[in-house]
C-alpha cells in the first residue's frame, strides 16, 4: 500500500514551502480580490468542486455541512474521471489542496481529499491484482 500526502490550506494564507509538491486551487470560483498573475499555485482544477446549486445551499445554510459533504460526494462518485488529473498530481508527490474558504477543513476540500484516497486505493488494489484498469496505473510506475 502506498502513503500519499495530501493536505489542505487557504489560498490567502502565505504559501508554505512543499518539498517537490503541486498547490492545486480546488474552487469553482476565482478567489476574490486575487490576480492571475499571482497565484500562489501551479494550477486551478475547478471541475472537481462542489456543483453551483450545492455550494450555494451550503453557504447559505440551507444545509448543514454532513448533508454537504454527503452530496458532494455522491456528485464525485457520480463522476469519477473528474478526480484523475488530482490523482496523477498525488502519484507523483505531495499535493497541497486550496480553498478561498475560510475554514478549509469545513470546506469542501476534506470530501475531496478523501475521495482522491479512496480513488487511489481502489486503483492500487486493481493494479496489485494485475487488473489495471486505467491509465491512472501506469502514472509513475516502470514497466
Amino acid at each position: 500500500m502506498h502513503d500519499y500526502a495530501i493536505e489542505l490550506g487557504r489560498i490567502y494564507d502565505a504559501p508554505s514551502p512543499l518539498a517537490g509538491g503541486m498547490r492545486i486551487l480546488a474552487d469553482r470560483l476565482w478567489p476574490r480580490g486575487m490576480a492571475k498573475a499571482t497565484l500562489p499555485a501551479d494550477e486551478w482544477y475547478r471541475d472537481a468542486a462542489p456543483e453551483p446549486a450545492l455550494r450555494s445551499a451550503y453557504h447559505h445554510g440551507e444545509i448543514d455541512y454532513d448533508a454537504f459533504a454527503a452530496a458532494y460526494r455522491q456528485q464525485l462518485d457520480g463522476s469519477p474521471d473528474t478526480l484523475v488529473p488530482l490523482m496523477r498530481h498525488v502519484r507523483q508527490g505531495p499535493v497541497l489542496l486550496l480553498t478561498a474558504s475560510r475554514d478549509p477543513g469545513r470546506s469542501h476540500l476534506p470530501v475531496l481529499c478523501q475521495a482522491v484516497l479512496d480513488a487511489l486505493a481502489a486503483e492500487d488494489r486493481a493494479c496489485e491484482d494485475g487488473t489495471r484498469s486505467s491509465p491512472v496505473c501506469y502514472s509513475g510506475q516502470t514497466q
